[in-house]
């Protein structure tokens, strides 16, 4: 039997499962959340908190700084993609010091550190991307040649493919860290995710948001993931009243686009699924960064039942770019 299929069957939906161990210890207790200590992470870190206290467990945090967090004068892309915010919160689990680290799902590597898994995705919260200026209600407003900012591949070539007179400039830092670089006049106006904004209070801050049809998101964009170690079928039971069905099969299919066309931070790549009964739409975007060419693009509607068949949709969707003339990338 295929490894996949096993461990699937076995964990039912990566950890809705009612399978117990025959040796299994007692119910747990209490927990330890790793997490990055910017202001958004520890907004997600405390709300699993909440949720996992009202089932009557004692949830503690490990505040974390990450490398991730340290460089900031370099795109994520030239240093080590995203998984530099995950790895020190990887080695608090494999050491025991903590027992499930919260992530936004969009900067979770697409394959795991053997020994880890997602134990959990939540509901996902608005995965739309979202304009902030100070002085233009719109992207449509920016005079000629205006100044945006922000570090997202993904975002750089959207952004050109709606404006391509734009200059686009590097845009680093926590949320808080985006917005102050704004409103010292640095850039006409930014682009960040507008679930990020939602969840801190800062909604006021947001002059538009992009439709999807505008600019497609990220994998995983606005939803929340949890690492566990692959052996803590304890801490895997807990999850499982914290699992969203429907959302774990749509970033399963966007994870799945990203892995297939090389599972980087460096890509350019725009990945993104809805669900409508028993059936899934993905979308997916790639373009060039260097040349003028206009973005590949594709679209498929399958019927999903599982997590196979969202991956399997996903390299499917994948598949399209990649026979439109879009480049499958190197990890960094």
């Amino acid at each position: 039997m295929d490894p996949r299929r096993a461990r699937i069957s076995i964990n039912s939906f990566y950890g809705v499962s009612s399978i117990v161990n025959s040796d299994a210890k007692q119910p747990l207790r209490t927990l330890t959340i790793a997490t990055r200590e910017s202001r958004l992470a520890l907004w997600q870190a405390h709300h699993v908190q909440a949720l996992l206290s009202e089932r009557g467990l004692d949830v503690k945090l490990l505040g974390m700084t990450t490398q991730g967090d340290q460089i900031l004068d370099r795109n994520l892309s030239q240093v080590g993609g995203k998984g530099l915010f995950v790895k020190e919160l990887e080695v608090a689990l494999e050491n025991g010091h903590a027992d499930l680290a919260v992530h936004s799902l969009k900067d979770v590597p697409m394959d795991l550190p053997e020994g880890f898994h997602l134990g959990c995705v939540m509901e996902r919260e608005d995965p739309r991307d979202a304009w902030v200026s100070s002085h233009y209600a719109s992207l449509q407003e920016l005079p000629q040649g205006a100044t945006v900012g922000t570090s997202s591949l993904r975002r750089t070539v959207l952004l050109r493919a709606l404006r391509p007179d734009l200059k686009i400039e590097p845009l680093r830092g926590n949320l808080d860290t985006r917005l102050r670089k704004l409103d010292e006049g640095l850039y006409a106006g930014i682009v960040l995710a507008a679930a990020g904004l939602k969840r801190l209070g800062l909604q006021e801050r947001i002059r538009h948001i992009f439709e999807i049809t505008e600019m497609l998101p990220a994998a995983g964009q606005g939803a929340l993931g949890i690492e566990i170690r692959a052996d803590r079928d304890d801490v895997q039971e807990v999850l499982k009243a914290l699992s969203h069905q429907t959302t774990w099969l749509a970033v399963a299919a966007e994870r799945a686009v990203s892995r297939r066309m090389g599972g980087s931070c460096s890509m350019p790549l725009a990945a993104h699924a809805t669900v409508q009964g028993e059936y899934l739409t993905l979308r997916a975007a790639w373009g060039e960064l260097e040349a003028a060419s206009p973005l590949v693009t594709a679209k498929l509607t399958a019927e999903v039942a599982d997590l196979l068949a969202a991956e399997a949709l996903g390299e499917a969707v994948a598949q399209m770019l990649i026979d439109s003339g879009a480049r499958v990338m190197k990890p960094v």
